[in-house]
């Protein structure tokens, strides 16, 4: 029988639809950049997510919907349209694998590190506003990079503003990410004493 009390929030309320609706479309972006390399369009795509990892959180805030499925989601569908990005530029040439190998080196950590936290009983910690700073950067950095892939003088200050919104979200992600495994390793610690000693 079902406890009365608070009411749980819907699963499927508006800010989690956003945010599946983001993680529908990373296919549909990837296919655009490496099949028919349709960029405005894909453009358009990753215009839509940008705008939907603002609204999710902020509708979510306001209306009181708030959920663990979005508290989920959220990173989830950031990391993929930025790991899909790093795939096809590296791909198409406008970015050197290296930079890719950094970026996913550090999503990599992040993985361990919260695969440590669940051993230990602890899930996810909150997201650091400079992780979203630098994916808000780096998601600023992709439609220029891609604008910026051809000739003239408009694709030369793309590129340039692209590749400077890639300096600081590239940094920045580096440093959240060094944050979020700081914080991480005193919470493993003392829920390791904490089994042993029970």
């Amino acid at each position: 029988m079902a406890k009365r009390g608070r009411p749980r929030p819907a699963v499927l309320n508006v800010p989690n639809l956003l945010s599946l609706s983001r993680l529908v479309l990373v296919p549909v972006f990837l296919y655009l950049l490496l099949g028919p390399e349709e960029d405005g369009w894909a453009i358009a795509v990753l215009a839509y997510s940008g705008a939907t990892d603002y609204l999710d959180g902020k509708l979510a805030r306001a209306w009181n919907q708030t959920s663990r499925l979005g508290e989920l989601l959220d990173p989830v569908a950031d990391r993929l349209y930025i790991l899909a990005t790093l795939y096809a530029f590296v791909v198409r040439d406008i970015v050197p694998w290296w930079l890719a190998a950094v970026l996913v080196g550090r999503d990599l950590l992040l993985t361990i590190t919260l695969l440590a936290l669940r051993s230990v009983g602890s899930g996810p910690l909150p997201v650091h506003f400079l992780g979203k700073a630098a994916t808000f950067n780096l998601l600023y950095a992709f439609p220029l990079l891609l604008f910026g892939d051809g000739d003239g003088g408009s694709a030369t200050l793309a590129r340039v503003f692209g590749w400077a919104f890639v300096g600081w979200g590239t940094a920045l992600y580096l440093y959240a990410g060094g944050l979020y495994i700081g914080q991480a390793i005193p919470v493993i610690r003392r829920r390791r004493q904490r089994q042993r000693l029970s």
